[in-house]
């Protein structure tokens, strides 16, 4: 009886080493082909199953539970009002911001780009949606394509997102405007249906590819479709916990062109029935992405392909009387990331800080192909193999020349202002203070924490090639400045 026993026993180690031996050979599986699907002005604050449950995303909730959300993902920021060109461009090259010429509208043939790249192995590359960036450089990407839109927004006079302007994949990347054409579909639709019917193809299936679906939307013109307008009532729309009907100083672009989209002071009201658009923007957008992904499942291909969906950049929305994403503060610096697919973690969350051009580096280690020497951020694969490990211990950020910021393991971030010469300091204890209401700046017993945190500000600053000098003046310290929003 007791030798039946032990027999019994091997045999259930014997079983059991097997599929432990199973799941680690499945954890580390590698998919052959990349989709990447990107939105256009999404905040991470925008996906029910992360938290906002006014918003109706099932589709990307579904996404989050099969995969990896990165939770803390930014964009590092810009040096104009566009800040999507930047975001774009380090997405597919790995750059970071500072050395991006002109902000990445001229992509030079010294920054090589993931999908060039990927070409020399064999891969179609193909782009369908926004390319705000020279055609130079997307010819250089891309050698497949459809329904392309060279701009950054498709404005309303020029037909909206109903009507967006586009152009069939040329070949000998010239792309003469006098062959683009207006579409009567809208603009999530028509870009989700181009990249369905690539992943339907004999194409798709017999070689490796590289989808990149860059989307417009949730961006203005925000006009939802009915059907996705209905859903949200403004009546019933949460007001921002900070709202604001202005912002309190002038942080240096508040007459840029986002945030003369509604009249000042901001009222309630107004602000209400633009993020009830914005929702259904977004919701519609969770529809053509449903579509993206059922698709990818029915050509057979979800378990070859890693799906990377991302937001360009965020959006305030009403929040501190902003509308627009050219500030710092996190609903307009964060952005959702998530990544799933073969070797992906399973419904998992990872909280360090990370950037959007490390998606980049992650996607070459991925594949386990070299990467350029022109790629400056860094592989996620450490959080990939261990969602628990961060590759970053502080976040730097950056917009215009004359405001930039920095968040601590502490939760406690600052930001730095030059504005005209008129200097300001805001620090938020983000973790007791998500929504950056409480300005701590003006507090004596925070002097030394700023102090601390300027310093590391200054070595990021450097470590990023940002040749702004923050001690010429030393912009930021006055004393007895007005302390903003305390």
């Amino acid at each position: 009886m007791m030798r039946r026993y032990y027999s019994y026993s091997w045999i259930i180690c014997l079983f059991a080493l097997i599929n432990i031996t199973y799941a680690q050979t499945n954890n580390t599986k590698r998919a052959k082909n990349i989709l990447i699907i990107y939105s256009d002005d999404q905040s991470f604050a925008t996906i029910h199953a992360l938290g906002n449950k006014q918003i109706k995303t099932p589709n990307l909730d579904k996404l989050v539970a099969r995969g990896l959300t990165f939770t803390q993902a930014h964009v590092m920021g810009g040096h104009q009002g566009a800040v999507c060109v930047p975001s774009r461009v380090m997405l597919l090259t790995g750059r970071y911001v500072n050395r991006l010429p002109g902000d990445g509208g001229t992509i030079p043939d010294s920054l090589t780009g993931l999908p060039e790249v990927l070409q020399t192995k064999g891969y179609t590359t193909f782009h369908t949606g926004k390319w705000h960036s020279d055609k130079a450089s997307h010819h250089r990407f891309f050698n497949d394509g459809g329904h392309i839109f060279f701009g950054g927004m498709h404005f309303e006079n020029k037909g909206g997102q109903f009507h967006p302007t586009v152009n069939n994949f040329d070949s000998t990347g010239e792309y003469d405007p006098k062959n683009s054409w207006k579409s009567d579909t809208f603009s999530t639709e028509l870009y989700a249906g181009t990249a369905i019917q690539f992943l339907s193809s004999k194409k798709a299936k017999k070689q490796p590819f590289f989808c990149y679906v860059a989307l417009t939307s949730p961006h203005d013109p925000r006009t939802p479709p009915t059907k996705y307008d209905a859903w949200y009532n403004p009546d019933t729309i949460n007001l921002p916990p900070n709202f604001l009907p202005q912002h309190p100083f002038d942080n240096g672009d508040l007459a840029v062109r986002d945030e003369m989209l509604l009249p000042h002071p901001r009222t309630p009201d107004a602000v209400k029935k633009e993020i009830a658009h914005y929702y259904g923007m977004v919701s519609e957008l969770d529809a053509q992405l449903g579509r993206i992904l059922a698709a990818l499942d029915a050509a057979g291909l979800a378990n070859e392909t890693l799906v990377v969906f991302a937001g360009d950049n965020g959006l305030a929305v009403g929040q501190h009387g902003l509308l627009g994403k050219q500030n710092l503060y996190e609903h307009s610096i964060r952005v959702p990331l998530i990544m799933a697919g073969p070797g992906i973690p399973v419904n998992k969350k990872n909280n360090g800080f990370m950037y959007l051009s490390d998606i980049t580096p992650t996607i070459y280690e991925y594949l386990n192909i070299e990467r350029p020497t022109s790629v400056e951020a860094k592989s996620l694969m450490p959080s990939i193999k261990n969602p628990g490990a961060n590759i970053r211990i502080q976040m730097y950020n950056v917009y215009g020349h004359w405001s930039r910021s920095i968040k601590t393991p502490d939760g406690f971030k600052l930001i730095v202002y030059n504005v005209k010469g008129v200097l300001t300091t805001q620090l938020f204890d983000i973790h007791k203070d998500p929504y950056e209401i409480n300005n701590l700046a003006a507090k004596p017993a925070m002097q030394e924490k700023i102090t601390s945190m300027r310093a590391a500000l200054k070595k990021e600053m450097l470590e990023k090639h940002d040749n702004l000098n923050i001690d010429l003046p030393d912009w930021g310290r006055l004393p007895n400045q007005k302390s903003f929003g305390s």
